[in-house]
């Protein structure tokens, strides 16, 4: 099954310290961006984790299943 952005869970957090919605998607590590609003934020993370996959595809690297974790806004 070919993973897409849309499968992988992410959390959405508002950082005071960088003022901006920063997002995590914990199945995928160190894929972590940001935006000025939540729905931003959310486009940033499908493309971080576009990026992810295509790199992980790339250099032969294992794709990791997506979580059951809970988004939040």
């Amino acid at each position: 099954m070919k993973r897409t952005p849309s499968h992988y869970p992410m959390i959405i957090e508002w950082s005071a310290e960088d003022d901006a919605y920063v997002v995590t998607v914990p199945d995928l590590p160190g894929c972590i961006t940001h935006g000025k609003t939540p729905e931003e934020a959310a486009r940033m993370a499908e493309d971080a984790i576009a990026g992810w996959l295509d790199v992980a595809r790339q250099d032969g690297w294992p794709i990791p299943a997506p979580g059951r974790h809970l988004i939040s806004a």
